[in-house]
């Protein structure tokens, strides 16, 4: 047996070098894992002595050669490629241990240069590991360290199995593919068009019980490439059991919806719609302001707070109670950038209580996360860039007789920013920086405004709404101003909008347009 060893990470190396050693094989490394093996006293013999041709380019040539590539994909079942070798004077190479250069580790740092950026572009790991891999009934490629103890075991066993190998051959691939898209993902950064072809790197972070319903089979995927240190695909758990299926989509939904603020803030969702969402300079009155936007759709929801979880609001959401039963409120997760060692032992004392800790996600003013979002359809996928327009990008432009007042014009902005977390239609109430009524994921707008206006009840009067989309007729300003609704803020652009002012102006409401709308299917 023949090997070659030249891992950039190199766990595990010198283990599977002197495991392979004891089995009789030849082992050739490149420098530096030649180097490393060497000094953990093992005999490695050094790539230049297999291809007959020094190290060149400052490293960048080591592998691409005939010595090297003819022995990897030489095929041991066709007498014609075997004996091309032996005329040659090459010989067969029977495993290939390689994982490449940390390309996502440097261009994840700040301020790297280009220059920088493509050293760290592996040429002969990848084009060793696709030959290894495009041959794996006869070369085992291994890619993944994990893999070196049991390949170890299978060879002093008699051999690795045709499906095992077949196994670590879509291993290598997925690992070459994933890399790949890094790169290609930093190199069109810049680019504002829409590439013609695009791949997605992903990485299993652990299975689940099952997907949204019990008879469906489902994992969790991080992004693999530079925006794996975001939002909830990058949350650590602290306490309780394991996340589910649709506690991922809710804890989303409201770490989004609380990140979309600069100011503290608290997001209170149940069926990914914010069904409380406040923000207030106090962190713990931003809380109770949150709750009470429907403390009933609270019960079993998730909890997101932008700010380090202090004991004070510990204390708060441990004595927040069920508005009918009384029982103590029961969340299924609480999210935050971090949490007090007090409050946390006061939260873990909640034994189900999932508590995660999340790196805050960009804000629309700092600059988005993601350059695009996805959505799967029946063969094929759905491509857009975020949602994500900055504060002062957005002017309320008043259409009405009447302007709205200062209190209003807040409230007509905090309700904007918060309409374009619910699920359209989407209709928000809000008063002093909360929502006080919504309603959500209804075929026609006024149900949604019917729904909202019911929700805020007794809060409703001198309320602000805002419609994620514009209003095609103007029954909907009607039955928001019978609920007492004394302001608007709609993107406008109907065929009917002076239908909608009219109505507005008889009213007494005052309305704004923005021209942007806040569809969330």
């Amino acid at each position: 047996m023949r090997a070659i060893i030249a891992p950039y990470d190199k766990t595990g190396a010198t283990e599977l070098a002197r495991g392979l050693i004891e089995l009789g094989a030849e082992i050739y490394a490149t420098s530096g894992s030649q180097r490393h093996l060497s000094e953990a006293g093992l005999d490695v013999r050094s790539i230049s002595e297999l291809t007959g041709f020094p190290e060149i380019l400052d490293g960048r040539v080591k592998t691409l050669h005939p010595a090297v590539h003819g022995g990897i994909l030489a095929r041991r079942d066709l007498p014609g490629h075997l004996r091309e070798l032996e005329e040659h004077g090459l010989a067969p190479i029977d495993l290939v241990a390689v994982n490449l250069y940390p390309f996502v580790e440097t261009i994840a740092q700040p301020d790297i240069k280009l220059e920088d950026a493509l050293e760290q572009i592996d040429i002969g790991g990848p084009t060793m590991l696709r030959a290894a891999a495009k041959n794996f009934p006869h070369v085992l490629p291994l890619v993944d360290p994990a893999d070196y103890g049991p390949v170890l075991e299978a060879l002093r066993a008699g051999g690795v199995s045709l499906d095992e190998r077949r196994r670590l051959a879509a291993k290598a691939f997925q690992h070459v593919a994933s890399y790949d898209t890094a790169i290609a993902g930093y190199l069109r950064a810049d680019a504002d068009d829409f590439p013609q072809a695009i791949t997605i790197a992903l990485e299993k972070r652990y299975e689940l019980r099952y997907g949204e319903n019990p008879h469906q089979r489902a994992a969790f995927y991080a992004n693999a490439g530079p925006g794996e240190g975001a939002g909830i695909a990058a949350a650590e758990q602290l306490h309780g059991k394991q996340l589910s299926y649709v506690n991922i989509l809710d804890a989303d939904a409201a770490w989004n919806a609380a990140c979309d603020f600069e100011g503290p803030a608290v997001a209170v969702v149940k069926h990914t719609n914010p069904c409380g969402l406040a923000t207030h300079p106090d962190v713990v009155e931003a809380y109770q302001r949150a709750l009470a936007g429907d403390p009933l759709s609270a019960f079993g929801g998730i909890i997101a707070v932008n700010r380090p979880l202090t004991r004070e609001l510990a204390v708060a959401i441990r004595a927040s109670k069920h508005p009918t039963s009384g029982q103590r409120l029961f969340l299924e997760i609480i999210v935050a950038p971090e949490y007090d060692d007090e409050a946390l032992a006061l939260l873990r004392k909640s034994r189900n209580l999932r508590i995660l800790r999340a790196p805050v996600i960009a804000s629309a003013a700092a600059g988005d996360a993601d350059q695009f979002e996805f959505r799967q359809v029946v063969g094929g996928m759905l491509m857009q860039t975020p949602d994500r327009v900055p504060d002062q990008d957005i002017e309320l432009r008043v259409v009405t007789q009447r302007t709205p007042s200062d209190e209003e014009l807040a409230d007509l902005r905090f309700a904007w920013k918060a309409v374009k977390h619910v699920k359209s239609n989407a209709i928000v109430l809000a008063r002093d920086g909360a929502i006080v009524g919504m309603g959500a994921g209804q075929p026609n707008r006024v149900n949604s405004v019917h729904l909202a206006v019911r929700a805020a009840g007794e809060r409703a009067p001198g309320s602000a709404l805002a419609s994620d989309a514009l209003f095609p007729f103007p029954d909907n300003i009607e039955l928001a101003a019978e609920g007492g609704v004394r302001a608007v803020v709609q993107p406008g652009g109907a065929i009917r909008d002076q239908e909608v002012i009219d109505a507005c102006d008889r009213l007494g409401v005052a309305m704004a347009f923005t021209g942007y709308r806040h569809f969330q299917h």
